[in-house]
């Protein structure tokens, strides 16, 4: 039996309610439409640093990134070196890369994810998750850090930390409802063969970047919910009737560790 209470009406009572809530909707797309162009006119600020790259190819560089488009716009995926595996969240949001990408980039728009780990163990967890979407390693470069989404020890304990645009007076433990904050990070950590001060070390993001005349340009960066709107996951399950349900905790897995998850009894109907 279901412990969700839900109001039960007549079609007539849910189509009132469905119209009514049709124009929230549209006044939500409108100023969807509205933030869309005041992230485009932000000032784009010059890239100054060579920063370096290893990837598929051999040593790029930033500006080989864009593969000959305008824009650029790269996932910054938490994979740490010292990491066993891939973030379990940013591996939810990559899935859907791989449909994407080809698209963007048939748009003038180079994509890319980047991540702190070697070149050899992205391929290895590429291989594993069965993506196809270009992903190059920032190893030996300042790029996470200098973009706000890698951290050192020592900023961790002297306070040092700035994301998502605030300052982190120590290490803390990101925000989160039941079963949030401190728990998913013990638990992310754990999925990731690693302690959770190191887990907490790199972050998610996204940037993105235009080149002009050859000069390359940072233009945007968003980070923790403000990547909400790119988890297809997210979306689809805030349409569903019980939206993302996540009072029970961290729930969900990789895509190949399913299996064994719902086997174990870790559904949300438990």
């Amino acid at each position: 039996m279901s412990n969700h209470n839900h109001k039960i009406g007549s079609r007539e009572e849910w189509l009132a309610a469905r119209v009514k809530l049709l124009q929230a909707e549209k006044e939500l797309t409108r100023r969807s439409d509205e933030l869309a162009e005041q992230r485009q006119a932000l000032p784009w600020v010059q890239v100054d640093k060579d920063y370096q790259f290893d990837s598929d190819e051999g040593k790029i560089n930033l500006k080989d990134l864009f593969r000959g488009r305008s824009q650029l716009i790269i996932y910054h995926f938490m994979y740490g070196p010292d990491f066993a595996a891939g973030c379990p969240s940013c591996s939810s949001i990559a899935d859907s890369f791989n449909g994407i990408f080809v698209h963007l980039e048939n748009h003038d728009v180079a994509f890319s994810a980047v991540s702190r780990a070697p070149l050899s163990t992205l391929q290895t967890y590429k291989k594993r998750m069965n993506w196809s979407f270009p992903w190059v390693s920032s190893a030996g470069s300042n790029f996470n850090g200098d973009f706000s989404v890698a951290f050192t020890e020592e900023q961790q304990r002297e306070g040092g930390i700035k994301y998502n645009f605030r300052d982190e007076a120590s290490f803390v433990w990101r925000p989160g409802k039941e079963g949030g904050g401190e728990i998913v990070e013990s638990e992310f950590a754990q999925m990731c063969g690693t302690d959770t001060a190191t887990f907490h070390r790199d972050r998610p993001g996204m940037s993105a970047f235009a080149i002009e005349d050859g000069i390359v340009y940072h233009t945007y960066s968003a980070y923790s919910r403000g990547l909400d709107a790119l988890w297809s996951m997210y979306q689809w399950l805030d349409r569903a009737p019980l939206g993302r349900n996540e009072s029970g905790g961290l729930w969900f897995r990789r895509h190949d560790e399913y299996a064994t998850a719902v086997k174990g009894g870790c559904c949300h109907s438990q």
